[in-house]
């Protein structure tokens, strides 16, 4: 895959292969919030986070379970507003599957939004892996494949915004 250059900063082309995380230690924080809807493909994502997690050595993980996708961002508010237990990273899974109507993008739309309203007012990083896909294939390759299991590029990339924000 080659890199981007924009603005100073590489990026890397999607469904990049996936590499290992530096240990971050006992003392990280994280929380993961979950969907129930299209609970197949989430549970892949969360289960490849959590390892990804482990493997790294973060032993405080809380995971948080919600209905669907549309309630994962008041979730994610509440747990950025908390004076006890605040994560240094917020991990968020779902996966919304287009249909014949417009719902899916909106629900997406809103998530998408939030998320990003929710991380920047709060300072805390906020890891969307909400997926919104046409159809069970996408997700499939995404959620439950090793290569590129979005599950475990989210937990990879809550890690490295948790040391760029201690070292802000």
């Amino acid at each position: 895959m080659r890199s981007v250059t924009r603005w100073g900063i590489g990026f890397r082309a999607m469904l990049k292969p996936i590499a290992h995380h530096k240990q971050a230690g006992a003392r990280a924080c994280v929380a993961v919030v979950a969907s129930e809807y299209n609970g197949e493909f989430v549970e892949g994502m969360l289960s490849a986070a959590l390892t990804t997690l482990a493997e790294a050595g973060v032993k405080r993980v809380r995971v948080i379970r919600v209905p669907g996708a549309f309630e994962i961002p008041v979730a994610v508010a509440t747990l950025t507003k908390a004076k006890r237990r605040r994560p240094e990273a917020v991990i968020c899974l779902g996966v919304i599957l287009r249909g014949k109507t417009a719902h899916a993008d909106h629900v997406g739309q809103t998530v998408s939004s939030l998320l990003g309203q929710i991380a920047v007012d709060s300072g805390i990083p906020v890891i969307h892996e909400v997926l919104l896909l046409d159809n069970a294939s996408q997700a499939k390759t995404r959620c439950l494949g090793k290569r590129h299991n979005r599950g475990i590029e989210a937990a990879q990339t809550a890690l490295t915004m948790r040391e760029v924000m201690r070292s802000l």
